[in-house]
């Protein structure tokens, strides 16, 4: 035993875990964060995130609630409205209808007063004007529902939080893994943790488990995911290796969502097997795919890339390059488009290949080569008549291939051609623990577990093969909020019944 005790303990220090920190301790409650990781590698997932955040709001005046925007930046802004049942509508839509109703609308409902709150928190917001917006007629028109961005993206964000944190007096500790929760009659009464090395018991009356899904773990990522998930890059921190899941699930905890699903994106083929905290940001993602084509090593196309804005599909191709061959897939660009490709196809890290001619493009990638310009030309032939606008879905598509693609189909036929080769790299897995609304954890009746709460990617049912852009950071904030609320409520009403 420690000797001390804490009304409510937070397992994890990435956004979501901060949040239901901070909110514990408005709440009136002392508060202890274990961070499984050392100092210089806190914050979780939350720190490579591009720091793009989505919520429910009114047009400008909304946003201006949340940016500071000044009057002259302001009047070239066109900002149109993304209401709550725009982002239900969106978030039901990618997720095939099966994200659980009560824990959307819960997301949706209280996007707008969370982020507000956490400008009230220290935290600095940033309009994303590079991949958000763009000029049309002097103006800046912002479009996908997702405008805003935290200031440095995720660097900055868990900075800022643990800023906060510290001024307000939490106490964090490092190398600190939890590994059991304590129960007597039904309720939670404690945590065991390894403290550099040390075993430990924490006596509490609260616990809220925000450390992750098992993304990290490759024997998890095999069982659940698939056994090609083996190969699959760890975008992001390696310490998410499921022990939360598999703690809440040994004290009683219910299973929920799809364990078998992941938010997976197409990275850098030669990107690091997991987030390198050196080269913090999500800068080896490849995100431009809906302007060019996508060929496996065979030769073939297996996407559609203009089925949707990139905010739409990008979380869910991942998983699509992973089934290709040698689990390979090569984005293909030419001198139409190269200058609308974002700003990670520029950087230093990025692995290009360019040539003047097709020929030559493909003769220094390992792939079926013939095969590989058939495809290029039978696409090419495919390409329909039409206006092209890489700012909206323009309908200008191809006819006569398999898959089609059916938005922002130019022919690949002006040099310089450039090539990028991609794989799989997993963010976060999907499945996680059954919590309701208020962030309660449940058990295998239904019922809540006396003390034990959940937020972010622990939380099963929200996302399914897909999901909106900036979603994740959403959910991570909401959740975080609503359960260090309520595990500190839990708390003082345990003190009473004492």
């Amino acid at each position: 035993m420690t000797g001390k005790t804490y009304d409510v303990v937070v397992v994890g220090a990435g956004n979501a875990a901060l949040c239901a920190a901070i909110s514990a301790h408005e709440s009136g409650a002392n508060v202890l964060v274990l961070e499984k990781g050392p100092k210089e590698k806190r914050g979780g997932n939350s720190f490579f995130t591009d720091g793009a955040i989505r919520f429910a709001y009114n047009g400008l005046e909304s946003i201006k609630e949340i940016v500071d925007i000044s009057e002259e930046e302001a009047e070239r802004i066109e900002m149109p409205n993304y209401s709550e049942e725009d982002y239900y509508n969106d978030l039901m839509r990618v997720t095939g209808n099966r994200s659980e109703p009560g824990l959307a609308r819960q997301l949706v409902s209280k996007s707008f007063e969370t982020i507000a709150w956490m400008k009230d928190n220290d935290i600095t917001f940033e309009l994303i004007y590079d991949n958000q917006s763009f000029e049309k007629d002097g103006k800046r028109h912002f479009w996908g529902g997702l405008p805003v961005k935290t200031a440095d993206k995720g660097v900055g964000l868990i900075k800022q939080l643990n800023e906060r944190a510290a001024k307000l007096g939490i106490e964090v500790w490092y190398e600190a893994a939890a590994t059991g929760l304590q129960k007597e009659a039904g309720r939670i009464t404690g945590i065991t943790v390894n403290r550099q090395g040390e075993e430990l018991t924490v006596e509490t009356n609260a616990v809220v488990l925000a450390c992750g899904g098992f993304e990290a773990n490759k024997k998890m990522r095999m069982e659940h995911l698939g056994e090609e998930w083996e190969a699959a890059i760890v975008r992001g921190t390696e310490f998410n290796t499921g022990d939360g899941l598999s703690m809440a699930v040994s004290a009683g905890a219910a299973t929920f969502g799809q364990w078998s699903g992941c938010h997976s994106i197409g990275t850098d083929y030669n990107a690091p097997k997991v987030g390198d905290f050196t080269k913090p940001g999500d800068i080896f993602k490849k995100h431009s795919y809906p302007l060019g084509i996508m060929l496996n090593k065979d030769g073939k196309r297996f996407v559609d890339e203009g089925a949707d804005l990139r905010n739409y599909t990008y979380a869910k191709y991942g998983r699509e390059i992973l089934k290709q061959p040698d689990q390979m897939a090569v984005q293909i660009y030419d001198a139409q488009v190269r200058h609308l490709l974002r700003k990670e196809y520029n950087l230093e890290e990025t692995t290009e290949y360019k040539a003047d001619t097709l020929e030559e493009l493909v003769a220094q990638l390992p792939v079926d080569r013939k095969q590989f310009l058939e495809t290029i030309q039978e696409y090419n032939a495919a390409v329909q008549e039409g206006e092209y606008s890489p700012n909206e879905k323009d309908g200008k598509g191809t006819q006569g291939i398999t898959p089609p693609k059916s938005n922002w189909a130019l022919k690949i036929d002006q040099g310089p051609f450039y090539a990028y080769p991609v794989t799989c790299g997993v963010t976060f897995s999907f499945g996680g623990l059954h919590v309701n609304p208020e962030g309660e954890v449940l058990g295998e009746s239904g019922q809540a577990i006396d003390g034990l709460f959940a937020a972010g990617e622990m939380i099963g049912g929200i996302f399914y093969d897909n999901y909106p852009g900036g979603s994740g950071l959403m959910s991570g904030a909401v959740f975080g909020k609503i359960a260090g609320k309520a595990a500190a409520t839990r708390s003082k009403q345990a003190k009473v019944n004492a």
